[in-house]
């Protein structure tokens, strides 16, 4: 494994890392939201090295990732012409969509174009797209002059990597594949996901840090939850992180509702004396009253949404490797703000446990 230990990676890196997709080989790379193991979205064998990299199912389709045009104004862009080779069926709705948020971390779900590669989308005729906004991504992607298929840079059923040293971790030996070092990444978990395929109205498959909310208040359009327009004998498309098992660690994860830390402890006997406990910044110490056979540690998460995705797959990672016998984290607040943190959590908690490397991550 090749890698480069800079945080901001040299022209020269980077062009070594264009010819190396263009060889057909596997390149990690930072995005805003996770690390993402790229390949050449035309190379039907660097596609087959990314399944078998990861060990994902052949049949969970990949997100497609485009540069943005290098002098980004948006009066200016023709994003029909950059999505014209990927996508048909490109909506007035999909251009306020791409204009309003990309590049950053939104997905849109398309009709393909009939050249998409059948190992891309699963076997379905839809296609995801995104313009990452991670200066290094841009700058490969813009070099490459091509689409890049990039899942997050982890084995299947592992915690996504938020930075070089996790996708070092996750594929230790592996000969081949170059890592690129953009630093942590801001963002922290995957992009929210819009279908614009499957009917009338953008429905949302994934959420993220970008909402429905934030959508209608930048674009005025109105994003539907699944299964709120669609018709009978409709289906919406397979996508990334759609699995019920996704995200996890190899120790147990739970979550606890405000103030029932102990309650919570109490419905896993079979778990043994060390628990590593999340909590608010801006709570009280939990003690340890009731419980004197159990050593509980402290990790403090931010309240802010934002902040708290940003750090989320960070503390999963580093609680995983330290020996704990149970994670607990807060079940976050209500609001579509949490929408994502909450999804990923929860998808954390069902795959987690020794057995999770039978799970799918993304």
């Amino acid at each position: 494994m090749s890698s480069d230990s800079t945080p901001l990676q040299s022209s020269a890196v980077i062009n070594e890392a264009v010819q190396t997709l263009r060889d057909g080989g596997l390149v990690a790379f930072p995005t805003e939201t996770v690390y993402g193991l790229g390949a050449d979205a035309t190379n039907p064998m660097a596609i087959k090295k990314v399944f078998v990299t990861k060990g994902r199912p052949s049949n969970h389709p990949l997100i497609v990732h485009l540069a943005a045009p290098e002098k980004f104004d948006q009066a200016q862009v023709d994003w029909v012409a950059v999505l014209a080779p990927w996508v048909r069926d490109i909506s007035e709705d999909a251009l306020k969509l791409i204009n309003a948020f990309w590049p950053g971390p939104l997905t849109l779900v398309f009709k393909k174009n009939k050249s998409v590669l059948g190992e891309i989308t699963g076997g379905q005729d839809t296609v995801a797209i995104r313009a990452p906004a991670h200066p290094i991504a841009q700058e490969l992607l813009r070099k490459f002059k091509g689409g890049v298929v990039a899942p997050s840079a982890n084995r299947f059923g592992k915690v996504s990597p938020t930075s070089a040293a996790d996708v070092r971790s996750e594929f230790e030996g592996e000969l081949g594949l170059m890592v690129l070092d953009g630093g942590d990444c801001e963002v922290g978990i995957e992009s929210t996901i819009i279908d614009l395929s499957s009917g009338d109205h953008p429905v949302l498959l994934r959420p993220g840090v970008i909402t429905p909310k934030e959508i209608l208040a930048k674009t005025g359009i109105q994003v539907y939850l699944a299964g709120e327009e669609l018709k009978e004998g409709d289906a919406l498309p397979r996508v990334s992180g759609s699995l019920k098992a996704h995200y996890a660690p190899t120790t147990p994860l739970r979550l606890y509702p405000p103030g029932r830390v102990l309650d919570t402890l109490s419905e896993f006997p079979d778990i043994k004396s060390r628990v590593a406990v999340a909590v608010w910044g801006s709570e009280s110490s939990l003690g340890e009253d009731g419980h004197p056979s159990v050593h509980f540690e402290e990790v403090e998460m931010p309240s802010d949404s934002g902040a708290f995705a940003s750090r989320l797959y960070r503390s999963l990672r580093d609680l995983d490797q330290q020996g704990w016998d149970l994670i607990l984290f807060p079940e976050p607040p209500a609001g579509e703000e949490w929408d994502g943190v909450r999804d990923r959590l929860q998808r954390a908690c069902f795959g987690s446990g020794p057995s999770s490397s039978s799970h799918d991550s993304n």
